[in-house]
């Protein structure tokens, strides 16, 4: 509808008319060819904008086919959803910050939980395929992330100051190894706006549904935190092995 103002102008006539039309009385009422209208009228039926019905004939002869706006609300209009999270927004950022940051995590967690496509059930939960999974899921949401500071699964890692890791052969099964990237960059952030207004609310979120999402999978690593902005074009995820580092929990800076 917003590529072809033919197709909305032929849809205004049809909201304006006091009874349903034919082909030929839409065209004659926007001076076009029938030919024309009658394919947007086929595309606005095909997107259930308008509905087609042969009206009841009075005479010999075939019924004539007429059209009229389907019943409800444009779909076709502008929509708000950017001012609509600000809105919703505004009631976090006047709470505690302590609290808000802490239930944005917290959203964030169940929402990883809920949204990471699981491992099959005969798949141990190694450190690669949990990686792998939450780079789909990250991508999907539209984050651009790529493996950092380390070797994407099944790779040669690169070597990385004061990492202090075991090699792949002295982890322990199901553990994060040479092979597991350190951090996780994401190049692009899907709710850009909003994380320059409300990153004390957005990163913790972005932290936590990483967090979500490695707990669902049971993964041998967790997300410890968040580094909003830390080059021009890019953010970092850092990630440990389970149990080797604090958590962010929600409590403190993301920085």
């Amino acid at each position: 509808m917003a590529e072809s103002p033919r197709r909305r102008a032929v849809l205004e006539v049809l909201r304006a008319a006091p009874a349903p039309l034919g082909v030929t009385e839409t065209a004659e009422r926007l001076g076009v060819h029938p030919n024309t209208v009658r394919f947007h009228l086929d595309a606005l039926v095909a997107e259930a904008l308008v509905e087609r019905r042969a009206e009841a004939s009075t005479g010999p002869g075939r019924p004539r086919t007429v059209y009229t706006v389907r019943p409800g609300m444009d779909r076709g209009g502008a929509r708000g959803y950017l001012l609509l999270a600000r809105m919703l927004l505004s009631r976090w950022t006047s709470a505690d910050p302590a609290e808000a940051r802490e239930q944005a995590m917290e959203t964030g967690r169940e929402w990883g939980r809920f949204l990471v496509d699981p491992l099959p059930p005969f798949e141990r939960p190694t450190a690669e395929r949990s990686v792998a999974r939450l780079l789909a899921l990250l991508a999907d949401l539209g984050f651009e992330p790529e493996p950092a500071a380390g070797a994407a699964p099944g790779t040669a890692p690169e070597s990385a100051p004061g990492a202090g890791r075991e090699s792949a052969s002295e982890s322990a099964p199901g553990t994060a190894d040479e092979n597991t990237p350190e951090r996780i960059r994401l190049r692009h952030c899907p709710f850009l706006e909003l994380a320059e207004e409300h990153g004390e609310l957005i990163c913790p979120l972005h932290l936590g549904l990483i967090q979500g999402a490695l707990d669902r999978l049971d993964a041998p690593l967790t997300a410890t935190r968040l580094e909003p902005f830390a080059e021009p074009d890019s953010c970092y995820a850092h990630l440990s092995a389970a149990g080797s580092a604090p958590r962010d929990t929600g409590k403190g800076t993301h920085r």
